[in-house]
């Protein structure tokens, strides 16, 4: 009896600690954990801070396009022949009229001199029967016949010197020529591509816009132009012309606007970023790319503001001489995109300071210090969007 008094008081002694030790574990001791980090101090994060700017940004139309020759030719000769010359180089720029190629003409050289022969002779003949009809001595009908003897044998002359001149190849326009794809001593088809030339300047670009942009577009406007070849250069044009219909495939209406190459920098066929200023020029309030925060429920950006007292009347402590700051997560409506400044439509007044680094480690509330010297510095090349 003793025993099982014994057994049920020592049962009953370790029931009781396992349940202390276990009601201290889960319950006692996590409460107090979570009391020592809410009421521990935390420092403040350090963060980089920006003032929005009022801008004045005119309305765009943002497209790409691909930028095509004003004139673009394949040199071809309408005769068949050996290319006996050739007088232009690959890449050369040209002259109006300037020659490039000459195709082997001696069969039409000699011919030439045969018809200027006949031709020297209709014509003695003809002033013989205009002598003789003045003295009344020949029949009309033999005047009218050396004239058509004379005609004909003119246009004979004429002929031979028309394909004279068709083998001798020269430039219709001033540009500059591709590579020459046939070489001397080569025959040559009629039709066949010889070379190519390109008038450079001025350039069109040829670029798609939205038929709900139809109502802002118009010629004359201008347009401002980027290539990958020349990056940060922006090349200025207008809107030369708007093509009469919208594509039903694309629901798009294809743009045409000229630009000037003085120094031939812009080529035919490079793919180019087009900006299309479409409006009276606006302010707008604008941030870096890097204060915008952008996640599933929209925009948003930190403010940064004095912290409030507590409820005793209390500041917090300031940091190193500063004034202790909060930030206050934001919403706001972000805009057009334009370099590395985003326009911020509403949530942020001009005059506030905003986060533009570190809003990793924030949440609203947070304490903060400024870090004048924080700031990353923006590539010399951004990448492409």
């Amino acid at each position: 009896m003793k025993r099982s008094v014994i057994f049920i008081a020592v049962l009953i002694f370790i029931v009781t600690l396992g349940g202390g030790l276990g009601y201290f574990q889960f319950v006692v001791k996590p409460e107090m954990l979570k009391h020592f980090i809410l009421d521990a101090p935390h420092p403040p994060a350090s963060v980089a801070v920006v003032k929005p700017l009022i801008e004045i940004w005119a309305p765009r139309l943002p497209t790409i396009g691909s930028l095509r020759a004003v004139q673009e030719v394949d040199i071809a000769p309408e005769i068949g022949g050996v290319i006996t010359s050739v007088r232009v180089e690959s890449g050369q720029d040209v002259e109006k009229g300037a020659p490039l190629f000459d195709i082997d003409n001696s069969v039409e050289q000699a011919d030439l001199k045969n018809n200027l022969a006949v031709l020297k002779n209709a014509g003695l003949v003809l002033e013989r029967q205009r002598q003789l009809i003045q003295g009344g001595n020949t029949a009309k009908a033999n005047f009218d016949s050396a004239e058509a003897a004379r005609d004909s044998a003119a246009a004979a002359v004429e002929r031979v010197r028309a394909i004279i001149a068709q083998k001798m190849l020269s430039a219709p326009f001033a540009g500059r020529v591709g590579i020459r794809k046939l070489d001397l001593g080569q025959y040559v088809s009629p039709g066949t591509g010889l070379i190519t030339l390109q008038q450079l300047d001025p350039i069109y670009v040829d670029f798609p816009v939205p038929e709900k942009s139809l109502g802002v577009l118009k010629a004359g406007q201008e347009i401002e132009v980027q290539v990958d070849a020349y990056p940060g250069q922006i090349f200025h044009g207008v809107v030369k012309t708007i093509d009469a219909r919208v594509a039903q495939e694309s629901r798009n209406v294809l743009v045409r606007g000229q630009l000037d190459n003085p120094k031939k920098q812009l080529w035919p066929g490079m793919f180019a970023d087009v900006n299309v200023i479409a409006g009276t020029p606006q302010k707008v309030v604008t941030l870096p790319r890097t204060a915008i925060t952008y996640s599933l429920y929209g925009e948003s950006v930190f403010a940064v503001k004095p912290a409030e007292p507590d409820a005793g009347g209390a500041q917090a402590a300031p940091v190193k001489g500063n004034t202790a700051l909060i930030v206050e997560r934001r919403a706001v409506h972000a805009g057009e995109i334009r370099g590395d400044r985003v326009a911020v439509i509403d949530g942020v007044e001009p005059g506030e300071t905003i986060v533009s680094e570190g809003q990793l480690k924030l949440l609203s509330g947070a304490r903060v210090r400024i870090d004048p010297a924080a700031g990353l510095q923006p590539p010399a090349v951004r990448p492409k969007e």
